[in-house]
Order: structure tokens, then C-alpha cells, then sequence
């Protein structure tokens, strides 16, 4: 059974990934974890990549990338990890996410 990963930043802008597309999460700087996806829109070369950016609480990288595993692994259908419209996150600290998709 697939399993899906579903973000919301705004009122009309949201994205759904099927877990096995995602492909790295770094914490690219304090209080930021980029998660990376395989693009949904387009490409061919296969470096063309979705990026999530969640704002978290400062130095709780590793809590929240366990968090996310935890839930893959665990989880049957789709998994809310950010939602900015009703202020609901897969962990207490997450506190913001941006998506941005490969053009």
C-alpha cells in the first residue's frame, strides 16, 4: 500500500508525495529542514527536484526527521506533516512549511 506525505502552506496551495519519492531530508540551517522530493511536475534528467522546507524549533532537526520516519513506517494511508492553515504538524516542533516545486 502506498503511502502518501500531505503539506498545505496556504489556502490554495498544498501537495501530496508518495513516501517512496522523497529523498533526503538536511538541515540546511538552524531552525530549517528541506525534505526533497522527486519533481512532480516535470523533467527528465533526474535531478530535477521538489523541495519542502518546514521551519522547526531550533537544534530539533533529528527529533523531527525521526518523527517523519516514524510515521512512514507506521502509518496506513496519507500523513499530514504540516498543515499552515490549520496550524497541525506531525510534531510540537514543526512550526511552518513552504513548498516549492521544480519548474
Amino acid at each position: 500500500m502506498l503511502k502518501y506525505l500531505m503539506f498545505i502552506d496556504g489556502g490554495d496551495d498544498a501537495a501530496t508525495y508518495p513516501a517512496d519519492r522523497l529523498l533526503a531530508m538536511t538541515c540546511a540551517a538552524n531552525a530549517t529542514l528541506l525534505l526533497q522530493f522527486q519533481s512532480s511536475i516535470g523533467g527528465s534528467t533526474g535531478t530535477e527536484h521538489d523541495t519542502v522546507t518546514l521551519t522547526i524549533i531550533a537544534d530539533k532537526e533529528k527529533e523531527v526527521m525521526q518523527t517523519i520516519c516514524d510515521a512512514i513506517k507506521n502509518a496506513n494511508n496519507y500523513i499530514v506533516i504540516a498543515d499552515d492553515v490549520n496550524s497541525l504538524y506531525i510534531d510540537i516542533n514543526i512550526t511552518a512549511c513552504t513548498i516549492t516545486l521544480d519548474t
